[in-house]
């Protein structure tokens, strides 16, 4: 028997009999008095089955053992009868920034057509520039953060760029979008380039899943969950696309003073927007350390455990420290190389013959003056850094972020 209980679904399948085994399991632990004290009794009278249910239930993010019998029933039933013909699915373009669920969704039974947008939005320059500079602009980006070949990336992008624009004259389209600003960013770009809305487009938006401790993406989703996804979407309306084109030019200025106040205001018709814009801002320079959050927290993280691994770094980032997670493995390598390859680097990387997750990654003394403010990193970087259409040129007035989350300019 297992002295501890099973981790929480990380892909939002639930297998219900797994759940009656860890509360009979749990059970037999409480009457012995050895189930952790967070799961302990907390009324004088002897455990039932029903009380271990419900403290499994809990820790699935449930309030109930009804309400979550009654979630896996729901997945299974979507998976079973999606009903899909009935809704015409067959012509369907399904849209997402990156190909993470096009095999999921033909495991579970989607028939429509896929595209992808994989340009990342949260990184690099992003600025309002007519397609063919903004597309090149973006092509360079992406071949010198990434290491490809720029006629590919061109190709790649010009082709998914020119599909995109198709996405206003489609019989039918569905969004599919997370809360982090990698999907956001994807959203208002999308829905900013309509003129005027389509009859039939709809988005899935999610910034949970139930029975999942720590939702990180559609892409972890298992099929069926997919299927369960797709009755919750919704029509796509003039209110969204007005709201997408206010973010898309505030998020390709060279200021970012109207991408807060959007950042902090409440937007109905797109509820995750305001949290992926305030997360994609502290990707500033913070106004006393010049570190964005995602370099903070990775350089914390080695000044408490000391020399790491890169996948670790990101690995621990992902798991547990980063409160939006919005970047890939790759993205997050790309991120950090300022910190190793200027001149003045923060971060040391040794084992350089290994690939570059299996580098040990260590704080220099300047990385742990600049951690504690007592040096300002763009004072010492080598490389331009840019947040949407923001510049940071290293050794000039630029734009930072204090600790409330509003743009201060430093002089």
């Amino acid at each position: 028997m297992s002295q501890r209980p099973a981790s929480p679904a990380t892909d939002g399948r639930i297998n219900l009999e797994q759940q009656r085994k860890r509360a009979k399991e749990l059970l037999q632990r409480m009457k012995q008095g050895t189930a952790p004290a967070e799961l302990a009794q907390v009324a004088n009278l002897p455990p039932t089955l029903s009380d271990a249910q419900w403290l499994v239930a809990r820790q699935l993010g449930f309030s109930s053992w009804p309400k979550l019998k009654a979630h896996v029933d729901a997945v299974d039933f979507a998976a079973n009868h999606p009903g899909f013909e009935a809704s015409d699915e067959a012509r369907t373009t399904h849209w997402r920034c990156g190909n993470d669920i096009a095999h999921s969704l033909g495991v579970a039974g989607f028939k429509g057509r896929f595209r992808m947008l994989t340009d990342p939005l949260c990184m690099g320059p992003v600025q309002a520039l007519p397609g063919e500079a903004y597309r090149a602009t973006r092509a360079r980006f992406i071949s010198q953060a990434f290491a490809l070949d720029l006629a590919d990336a061109a190709r790649r992008l010009d082709d998914e760029y020119q599909h995109l624009e198709e996405l206003g004259s489609a019989d039918h389209s569905v969004l599919w979008c997370e809360a982090d600003a990698y999907d956001q960013l994807f959203l208002i770009r999308a829905l900013a380039g309509l003129e005027p809305v389509p009859t039939r487009l709809e988005l899935i938006e999610v910034d949970r899943i139930p029975g999942v401790q720590r939702f990180i993406g559609i892409g972890q989703l298992a099929p069926p969950v997919l299927a369960w996804l797709w009755p919750q979407r919704r029509p796509v309306d003039e209110a969204m696309r007005q709201l997408a084109r206010q973010a898309w030019a505030a998020y390709c200025n060279s200021s970012p003073v109207n991408l807060a106040q959007l950042a902090h205001a409440t937007h109905p018709c797109l509820p995750l927007l305001a949290p992926a814009l305030r997360r994609q801002l502290q990707e500033l320079p913070g106004a006393r350390d010049g570190l964005s959050l995602t370099e903070r927290l990775a350089l914390q993280y080695l000044a408490e455990v000391g020399p790491t691994a890169f996948a670790r770094v990101f690995a621990e980032l992902m798991a547990k420290r980063e409160p939006l997670p919005f970047l890939g493995d790759m993205m997050f390598h790309a991120l950090l190389r300022p910190l190793i390859d200027g001149a003045d680097p923060l971060l040391t990387e040794s084992e350089a013959d290994l690939p570059w997750p299996g580098r040990t990654l260590t704080l220099t003394p300047l990385g742990a003056r600049v951690l504690q403010g007592r040096a300002y990193w763009p004072d010492h970087a080598s490389h331009t850094r840019w947040v949407g259409g923001v510049q940071i040129m290293p050794g000039l007035p630029h734009w930072t972020l204090d600790d409330e989350g509003e743009p201060l300019w430093r002089a």
